[in-house]
């Protein structure tokens, strides 16, 4: 009976998620606004620390590095954790590391910044494993989408506010506010999350050998390649979002962070549609998100010389971008349900490269004298790229369920068969 009871809310057909699952948005909004806030205040930053623009430049690669590099191992290590004492950890050492980074030298900032970025993809890719173990399987895409919605949310209003208090105050004035509200994201884990893990509800508890046998799955690996080419194709249109609607639209400057807020809300509402959607129809998701970003990336070489034409442009690209990223998950934890937590950190992993390797992609296209727009060209290019992994991906989802129901059929035909015979000659009377 009390197995019943504490059954019902996890069965429940409310389609309200746990407020846990909105808990994770918050911290992961907390902790990415610092990612999107060094761009911003980069110049005084350099300034301040009596190094180059370019050095300087190093503390966003610093950060970075530390994403693709560190969440796998972090993962490993920290399996045989509570989630819920993961995640403190992970939002500690963040804060930690945030902290002394302000309060140090160049040198010690840069070191901080790799160990910050560390923490952030352990925590997000716990966070995204908890999301999972708080709703049912059948929401699980949904879950992640409202957990990845934290990072639309710091590049819409996190990034942008914590640089206006940084021209308020200095620019460790932004850094200071994410540490405070990561500190109350700790609070809110502390508060809010269960103790118990949810995880071994599921797998089992947590094996190491298991986290390792999963990683070398074919699929979960076309999926990666999936994220990073998705990922990259509308960053790299992104990040040169702001140069293109100076140089070539000529918008006024105070209308540039506008624009640029479309696409985050465009995110925000694509995350929304694909948490719906990629649940029970994850390759619908995937394949017109991609689609959508070649379109829209080609459109926009156009659209970006009117400025009626680039504010729906810009908009929808978001849209179309963050459909995606609930269906990626979806895809990961359905692959890798038995072993999720290394495969979420390798998730986590694989968006940070495909943003990384926007700046090289656009660098090679630029230094040869092409167009400002040719990184829209690049980036439908790497989204038409992606297409025929999704489609590789949904052909290796349907032979397992076509074999299971050629099984089924199969045992139908015998049980048939057996019956037909039983009834004609039972015990052999009929000879």
């Amino acid at each position: 009976m009390d197995t019943t009871r504490a059954a019902t809310p996890r069965n429940s057909r409310s389609d309200r998620l746990p407020a846990g699952v909105y808990l994770l948005g918050f911290c992961l909004f907390a902790m990415g606004s610092a990612e999107f806030l060094m761009a911003g205040v980069l110049p005084a930053v350099a300034g301040d620390l009596d190094v180059t623009l370019s050095s300087a430049g190093f503390l966003i690669t610093a950060f970075a590095l530390g994403v693709v590099i560190g969440g796998p191992p972090f993962a490993v290590l920290s399996l045989h954790w509570p989630r819920r004492t993961a995640l403190v950890a992970t939002q500690g050492v963040f804060a930690a590391g945030l902290a002394a980074g302000l309060l140090g030298d160049y040198r010690v900032m840069l070191v901080t910044r790799v160990i910050s970025g560390i923490a952030y993809a352990g925590f997000f890719a716990v966070a995204s494993v908890t999301a999972i173990g708080l709703v049912t399987p059948d929401r699980n895409a949904r879950a992640s989408g409202v957990v990845v919605s934290g990072l639309s949310v710091a590049m819409v209003a996190g990034g942008p506010a914590g640089t206006l208090l940084s021209h308020f105050t200095d620019w460790r004035g932004g850094f200071w506010a994410v540490v405070a509200l990561t500190v109350a994201g700790i609070a809110g884990c502390l508060l809010g999350l269960p103790p118990a893990d949810p995880r071994t509800d599921r797998t089992g508890g947590p094996s190491v050998a298991r986290e390792l046998a999963t990683m070398r799955k074919p699929a979960l690996w076309g999926i990666y390649g999936i994220t990073i080419l998705t990922t990259a194709a509308y960053m790299i249109t992104f990040n040169y979002l702001a140069a293109m609607l100076a140089d070539i639209t000529a918008l006024p400057e105070a209308w540039i962070p506008a624009i640029l807020a479309l696409f985050g809300i465009g995110a925000f509402a694509g995350l929304s549609i694909g948490g719906r959607v990629s649940d029970r129809r994850p390759h619908l998701a995937l394949l017109t998100g991609a689609s959508a970003t070649v379109l829209l990336s080609v459109v926009m070489v156009a659209a970006i010389h009117r400025a009626w034409a680039v504010v729906p442009t810009v908009f929808l690209s978001g849209v179309a971008a963050f459909v995606l990223n609930p269906a990626v998950y979806g895809r990961v934890f359905a692959i890798a349900a038995e072993a999720p937590t290394l495969a979420g950190a390798t998730t986590v992993s694989a968006f940070q490269l495909g943003i990384s390797v926007t700046p090289v992609l656009a660098a090679a296209s630029l230094s040869q004298g092409a167009a400002l727009t040719s990184v829209c060209l690049i980036g439908a290019a790497l989204a038409a790229a992606a297409v025929p992994l999704v489609l590789l991906d949904r052909a290796r989802q349907a032979r397992p369920a076509g074999r299971a129901a050629a099984d089924a059929a199969s045992a139908t035909i015998r049980s048939a068969h057996g019956t037909a015979t039983a009834r004609v000659d039972p015990e052999g009377a009929q000879r």
